[in-house]
């Protein structure tokens, strides 16, 4: 629990000079809790980097068919598909901060299972529990971010759950390459229970969320929260004011989906988004990097070292999404990466269908797919789990997060468990020229449904939505 402290008077409008914000300790101490909740996807990005190298070792002592690897890697998210369907019920009941306790606990039980794997049945079976834990805390870390930050630094504070999530992603790849000049992928396994481990330690230390405390009645504890969180006293007794008259309507979730037709807008544009930022391809280059660069015919080390750099890029190309989201706003940044998603993979298509036998075109096309990534962690990685927790009204949020999030699961799990299959019947070439085609498609659904949230306050929007004002317009 946070000490109450005396808060500073600052008039409001204050906070909007950059160097002023950027030394404020109360924004300061928001990042630092926001950075600890995101821990999260650092945890969820090393298990998906540690997988990719993990694969060939894995294959190399066990002989599992093509389908049987594709399931050791997609168990993982049929574990957070259960993940995310208890994440609402259960970070409603016992709260946000312990539903993330309780998510780094068990993603530190099925590490620790995977290490110790005797056989593919195993594998898979202990890449269940990992996802379990990866689904709820993938629920619940943005949904805690939404709720811990302010209006104004709301969009980077959830963005910086994917922008862990690329870190970690990198930092499984290093570890991958270092592990695979030892032969042990026991080993990748066992230090991917490292980081659940720090975020377990962490999460002990977090306040608990003011929505979740109003909603339990204990006002007084949220009250404190908010006043050491918040520059301004009178802006967090408004916020108070506002949680109350929000949780007046007590959350309906499936009889609000059936009777009210705005909610099932709201709900169907989350499950759209998801599925949008699993279908453009990214965890198929995350998961598979190094059997795309076999095809390239990058030999072993090449592979992990590339699909390293690959990482890296990822990575810092998620700063740039921190840093502009609230700047720029959501759509135009979409747009940008889509169109880039969209030209990558039809470049790569390309390169495959050439054969790329000369080592300038393995440059190339290690490149391009750099390029992919970092068109990717800039805009649809980040920003559709921003658009989730935006546009859900409050008496359906978790119902309607929940379904969006079971969407991103089910839908990383249909590309990632059809991908090597799609590589055996159309080839390479032909698996990536379907993705360039879905990403200008996605483009068009941008325009069409997307809104831009910048700037809104989530109960302006919730009004917008609710009154039936459509969808691509809910925002500015």
């Amino acid at each position: 629990m946070v000490d109450e402290v005396d808060p500073r008077s600052v008039s409001p409008g204050t906070g909007d000079d950059d160097d002023a914000s950027f030394f404020d300790p109360t924004k300061f101490k928001i990042l630092v809790i926001g950075g600890v909740a995101a821990l999260a996807g650092l945890m969820s990005g090393i298990d998906i980097g540690v997988v990719s190298g993990a694969l060939d070792l894995f294959s190399r002592e066990f002989h599992p068919s093509t389908l049987a690897l594709s399931w050791v890697v997609s168990a993982m998210m049929a574990g957070a598909a259960l993940g995310s369907v208890s994440a609402s019920k259960l970070a409603q009941k016992v709260g946000r901060k312990r539903a993330l306790i309780c998510g780094a606990a068990v993603f530190v039980i099925g590490a620790l299972g995977c290490f110790l794997s005797w056989s593919v049945v195993s594998m898979i079976s202990f890449r269940v529990v990992m996802g379990y834990a990866i689904g709820l805390s993938a629920f619940t870390a943005p949904l805690y971010l939404s709720e811990i930050a302010s209006e104004d630094t709301r969009g980077a504070m959830i963005s910086t759950y994917q922008l862990m999530l690329t870190i970690g992603i990198f930092v499984a790849f290093l570890a991958d390459a270092y592990f695979s000049y030892r032969g042990s992928w026991r080993s990748m396994f066992a230090f991917a229970a490292f980081p659940a481990t720090l975020f377990l330690i962490g999460v002990l230390f977090l306040p608990y969320s003011p929505h979740w405390l109003v909603m339990k009645g204990r006002h007084k504890e949220a009250r404190r929260i908010l006043l050491d969180l918040r520059d301004d006293p009178l802006e967090a007794a408004k916020e108070i004011q506002a949680i109350r008259q929000q949780l007046e309507t007590k959350q309906e979730g499936w009889a609000l989906l059936k009777r009210n037709s705005n909610f099932r807008r709201s709900v169907l544009l989350g499950i759209g988004l998801q599925a949008m930022q699993q279908l453009a391809g990214i965890n198929i280059v995350m998961f598979y990097a190094p059997k795309i660069l076999q095809a390239a015919h990058f030999d072993t080390h090449a592979q992990v070292w590339c699909t390293a750099i690959i990482g890296l890029v990822n990575m810092l190309a998620t700063f740039v999404a921190v840093g502009l989201v609230d700047r720029w706003g959501r759509k135009p940044i979409l747009y940008v990466g889509f169109a880039v998603m969209a030209l990558t993979m039809g470049a790569l298509a390309a390169l495959l269908h050439e054969g790329m036998a000369e080592q300038a075109s393995q440059m190339i096309a290690v490149f391009v797919l750099m390029v992919f990534c970092a068109g990717h962690a800039m805009s649809a990685g980040p920003l559709m789990w921003v658009l989730c927790a935006e546009i859900q009204p409050i008496q359906g949020r978790n119902f309607g997060m929940s379904a969006s999030t079971l969407m991103n699961w089910l839908a990383n799990m249909g590309v990632s468990v059809s991908f090597l299959p799609l590589m055996e019947a159309f080839g390479a070439s032909g698996t990536f020229w379907l993705l360039a085609v879905l990403n200008f498609i996605f483009i068009g659904l941008t325009y069409l449904y997307v809104p831009e949230t910048k700037g809104m306050s989530l109960a302006k929007i919730e009004e917008r939505l609710m009154s039936g004002v459509k969808l691509r317009k809910l925002g500015r």
